[in-house]
């Protein structure tokens, strides 16, 4: 069974920092692709970046330039470094973990899920 904890959400004025890690459990993390996704009230739920076992990485257009997805195999943890943060970034944060070692955009891909951080930025 793999288990994902995430940790670092919090509340944070426009323009600050927050770094999100995901610690796993479970399975050789090395193999397995990961991903941040975000849920926000009304929105769907939304990849905001995904990186492969082989560390490619994928951002959504909303936050390239911003947010730096990472990981380090040594500690199976995963981090999304969030910068320069808007109010619209508001949402709940889940770390995914893939299927197999390529990132994919869709949810069905990932199976399994962590609990879920939530993240708030006042303007």
């Amino acid at each position: 069974q793999v288990q994902l904890e995430e940790s670092g959400g919090g509340l944070v004025q426009a323009g600050g920092s927050l770094r999100l890690s995901c610690a796993a459990s479970g399975r050789p993390f090395n193999r397995y692709a990961m991903g941040w996704w975000r849920h926000a009230p009304g929105k769907e739920r939304e990849l905001v970046a995904a990186i492969s076992s082989g560390g490619s990485t994928y951002y959504a257009g909303s936050v390239k330039g911003r947010f730096t997805i990472s990981r380090d195999n040594a500690k199976n943890t995963v981090y999304l470094q969030m910068n320069s943060l808007k109010p619209e970034d508001t949402a709940v944060y889940y770390c995914a973990a893939s299927k197999g070692p390529v990132m994919d955009t869709t949810p069905s891909r990932y199976d399994y899920w962590g609990q879920g951080t939530q993240v708030t930025v006042s303007s």
